[in-house]
């Protein structure tokens, strides 16, 4: 595998300008004032309740998200580059979606393959010529991003269903804000607290013609047992909206309403972190207790948005992920400013021929995953788990991609021995509404904690760092 870009450290012994400062400030820091600190970080995020649920293990139903106190940070220019990249990414990944439930000029054109779209478990036929308001399907989408050196970032996956994670971006800052002032001193870092007021004036800006003067907006949440219901709270409090679950809306003549102490109140959007399959017992899955009945009735008559839309995780699936470079072309007419990884199609007999030869060199995903479950890191791997992969791939090829082992960058990371690099990725969150699309300057830092690791996702492991946009 290739050696792995150092973010601080040019080859040779130079620092990068980004970290000249914070090089400066670790000289002067004995080692246990920071340790010191990492325990009182740790501290603060028990006390705050900040955790996660993992499904399926045994020994804990929550855990802590390990915190790294050394944040990543990034020049301005750099930021530059990447902001337009992913706003360029998420324009086409909206006009994609409405073509795909529209006029489907992309299938007629021969881009993307039909059974792709139309045998798809994630496709919903009930979005088939549906107006959503203003085009926005996306509303946020928090997009995966990794370097390989000093000039590129590559998107690993487009999340555009319900995105998580933006909770620990702002915490991060927060509790970094309250333990480094110092350090915040000698930096001028971009502020991410707009978050929360960039994501509220989004999506009152898409809420349906009908709604009266201010849009009354809400959180629909799957409830306490969800792995993220402290970030559903988290986001409610500081957008000021109510969470509200299933049992607390109604819906009447195509309208929906939620029960308060003063009786039913209109909603005109529902940011919500319910699965489509579960949003409606009418319309999707009948033994439903999460959704809403009638919901999709009210969404298709037009008087509630639905942030993000129906039927938007079309666009995460990592199948139509390795075709967005032809996507973004075909309808920005633009070169893609954001490279994708390299993907074999395993449906593909050509593709998968390869992949069952170098199996021990890749990473092999399944198309609709998520979070660092059922896949393959080929180099990482036993011999066991390649067989029992390769008979998967035989059974039903249709069913991966698979990608080259990236070297991820590493940041400087506190570990038990002192600081040493650990490999990075970064979830930026993008914001659509009716007029203009906004990315807060940073984003989520995840970090792989184990030496050597490259898996970052927190279900497997990793942890967080704050994330430095140097203002210039």
């Amino acid at each position: 595998m290739a050696v792995a870009f150092d973010e601080m450290n040019i080859p040779g012994g130079d620092l990068r300008p980004a970290y000249q400062e914070l090089a400066r400030w670790l000289k002067e820091t004995p080692p246990e004032a920071l340790e010191y600190r990492r325990q009182e970080a740790e501290l603060l995020f028990r006390r705050i309740g900040i955790t996660f649920a993992v499904y399926g293990d045994s020994e804990s139903t929550e855990r802590l998200i390990p915190f790294d106190v050394i944040p990543r940070i990034m020049s301005a220019k750099e930021w530059g580059v990447l902001e337009k990249g992913l706003k360029q990414r998420v324009r086409a990944l909206n006009m994609f979606l409405r073509d795909i439930y529209h006029g489907r000029d992309i299938l007629r054109a021969e881009i993307v393959p039909d059974d792709l779209i139309f045998q798809n478990p994630v496709f919903r036929p009930e979005m088939n010529g549906q107006q959503v308001p203003h085009d926005v399907y996306v509303h946020i989408a928090g997009i995966d991003i990794v370097r390989v050196d000093a000039e590129d970032f590559i998107v690993l996956e487009d999340n555009a269903r319900t995105p998580s994670g933006v909770s620990y971006m702002l915490e991060n800052r927060e509790i970094m804000m309250r333990l480094f002032p110092d350090l915040f001193a000698r930096h001028r870092v971009a502020p991410v607290e707009r978050y929360p007021d960039e994501l509220l004036a989004a999506l009152r800006s898409v809420a349906p013609q009908s709604a009266s003067g201010e849009p009354t907006v809400a959180l629909l949440t799957p409830g306490v047992y969800n792995s993220a219901y402290y970030e559903h709270s988290f986001l409610a409090d500081k957008l000021g909206i109510e969470l509200v679950e299933g049992r607390d809306l109604v819906v009447k003549n195509n309208e929906v309403f939620m029960r308060t102490t003063e009786g039913l109140k209109r909603v005109d959007v529902i940011y919500r972190r319910v699965d489509d399959d579960f949003l409606d017992p009418l319309t999707f899955r009948p033994d439903s207790v999460l959704g809403v009945p009638g919901l999709m009735s009210a969404y298709a008559a037009g008087n509630i948005t639905l942030a993000n839309a129906v039927g938007t995780g079309i666009a995460d699936d990592k199948a139509i992920y390795s075709y967005m470079p032809d996507i973004v072309k075909f309808y920005l007419g633009e070169e893609p400013i954001l490279k994708n990884v390299p993907t074999w199609r395993c449906r593909e007999p050509k593709d998968l021929a390869y992949v069952l030869d170098n199996l021990s060199e890749l990473v092999v995903k399944e198309v609709h995953g998520s979070g660092g479950y059922g896949m393959l890191i080929g180099p990482a791997a036993t011999k066991a788990t390649i067989e029992a992969f390769r008979d998967k791939l035989k059974r039903e090829p249709e069913g991966f991609i698979a990608q080259p082992t990236l070297a991820l960058s590493t940041c400087p990371t506190c570990t038990a021995s002192g600081l040493a690099p650990r490999h990075v990725d970064l979830r930026p969150f993008v914001l659509t509404g009716s007029k203009s699309t906004t990315i807060v300057p940073g984003g989520l830092t995840r970090v792989a904690l184990k030496e050597g690791s490259l898996v970052v996702n927190s279900s497997q492991g990793g942890g967080t760092k704050d994330t430095w946009i140097l203002d210039e």
